[in-house]
């Protein structure tokens, strides 16, 4: 069956109806639906003349309908009986139904063939009530939103009570619903301010979402709209990010759009969002966790160079650090899960850098720890065996580097909460860059290449005590910033 699910519930309702669409009459002429008539037309040349079959939204049909069709005749259309098919529009409408309007008209042989006059003096024939629930997780998807601090806005075409319905069904808090109408005769600051508090709109039309989307950009809101259709794709280009529908949409929507969703699920885009947070967050930390050890290197080195001291590691020891032991646990450090609460924080200013004053601190702090650490264990050895002593404070910043890694995975939850063994990957990296740092001190021909000397049992043992400050100093931060609250979490709802 070829077609939007609308039109197939309708063939289907009319076979039920004994009605076969290979005994319709010959099509003529035909007025495309869009969302400003929010109507289309087909016309058929049948036995006595040309007549107009019109669908749309049942209140402009009855607007534009001087009869109703009642047992088989025409009768006229009285104010007392216009207003009972709206009510009864209206409770099918409240009921989360979509309703579909029909009207025909016989058209009279010298009459234009234009959508406006074809569209007039119509017999309404009746109405349809389409059930079109959303997806079970849908209403999951918004919550999830919500707690993330991502307002979520319906715009719709169908009826205000379905779509209101709808919402409330879906979890979607709104003060009752906005037509296309309603947005015309309110100001632009008006506007603002009653979607801050109403979050469905209905029968709008595409200059009704640009408007939208221009009131939201002005308070720098990152604006991401999705849509299906032709009319849709004007909106679609405007929004900071334009998501199209895969299955159902158009191909001038999806060509005016940031993102295809393949399942047309709006679960999809929360999953996407949380897998957004998840990966931007794996960037700042393997990036501040390299900046960090770098910070290490050049307080060890560039101390050991002013008080004196030999040169605390050659070239090819640091280039072993930066591109194997480093190189390895922030690779792994990429492939952290997300944080328990990652939905549950604020949405990051576009504008923020990763280097933010306070991970910058972090950075500086740890480091300085690292090199700092390294040059003590330097300087108790050296004037009895430099070779040794250079091994030391190689392998030691290794070590220390590898309980700093450990950090970074979470500056706000301790390492009991987020789980020692919950990224494996990072496990084996740290075990993988011990086993490699044995062969390296232990392995003649590495020993020559690297110029390292075998270390006891005793200096592994050492070092091990060593690095443990280096763990405590992340651990103590993260519960002293527990206590001073994060100001990126939002309350639990």
């Amino acid at each position: 069956m070829f077609g939007t699910p609308t039109e197939g519930a309708l063939v289907v309702a009319a076979a039920k109806a004994g009605l076969s669409r290979e005994d319709a009459p010959e099509a003529v002429d035909e007025f495309s639906f869009d969302s400003t008539r929010k109507r289309m037309t087909i016309i058929y040349r049948e036995d006595d003349g040309d007549v107009a079959y019109v669908k749309g939204a049942p209140e402009v049909l009855l607007a534009r309908s001087s009869g109703v069709l009642v047992d088989g005749s025409v009768v006229a259309l009285t104010d007392d009986l216009r207003e009972t098919i709206r009510e009864d529009i209206a409770g099918y409408a409240s009921g989360g139904l979509r309703v579909l309007g029909a009207a025909y008209r016989p058209l009279p042989a010298d009459l234009p063939r234009t959508a406006d006059a074809v569209e007039e003096d119509l017999i309404f024939l009746g109405f349809a009530g389409i059930l079109d629930p959303p997806r079970p997780e849908a209403a999951e998807a918004i919550r999830l939103c919500r707690s993330a601090g991502i307002d979520v806005i319906m715009i719709t075409g169908d009826n205000p009570l379905t779509a209101y319905a709808i919402a409330e069904d879906l979890g979607l808090p709104s003060e009752g619903a906005l037509t296309g109408t309603d947005l015309e005769a309110l100001t632009d600051d008006e506007l603002e301010a009653r979607l801050r508090v109403t979050k469905v709109l209905s029968r709008v039309t595409a200059a009704h979402k640009l408007r939208v989307i221009d009131i939201l950009s002005r308070k720098r809101a990152v604006i991401a709209m999705t849509g299906d259709g032709v009319n849709d794709a004007p909106a679609l280009k405007k929004a900071s990010i334009g998501i199209a529908m895969g299955i159902k949409g158009t191909d001038v929507a999806k060509e005016s759009s940031d993102m295809v969703l393949v399942d047309d699920n709006f679960a999809s885009i929360v999953a996407g969002v949380e897998e957004g947070r998840r990966e931007y967050d794996n960037i700042a930390r393997f990036t501040r966790y390299l900046l960090s050890s770098n910070v290490g290197e050049i307080v060890a080195i560039v101390g050991g160079l002013l008080l004196g001291l030999p040169l605390i590691l050659i070239p090819v020891q640091i280039l072993w650090i930066n591109l194997i032991t480093d190189g390895l646990t922030a690779l792994a450090l990429g492939l952290e899960p997300a944080e328990q609460d990652v939905m549950q924080q604020r949405p990051r200013d576009p504008g923020e850098p990763i280097l933010t004053r306070a991970a910058f601190t972090i950075i500086l702090a740890l480091g300085a720890l690292l090199g700092l650490l390294t040059l003590y264990v330097f300087s108790g050895l050296y004037h009895i065996d430099l070779d040794r002593a250079r091994t030391m404070a190689f392998s030691g910043l290794i070590v220390f580097e590898l309980y700093n890694v450990l950090n970074f995975r979470s500056f706000r939850f301790p390492l009991h909460r987020i789980g020692f063994f919950s990224n494996p990957a990072l496990l084996y990296a740290i075990l993988g860059s011990l086993a490699l740092q044995v062969l390296v001190v232990y392995v003649p021909v590495f020993q020559d290449f690297l110029g390292t000397a075998p270390l006891t049992l005793a200096d592994w043992g050492l070092l091990a005590l060593l690095g443990l400050p280096v763990l405590l100093a992340g651990e103590v931060y993260k519960i002293l910033r527990s206590r001073g609250g994060n100001p990126r979490v939002l309350p639990t709802r």
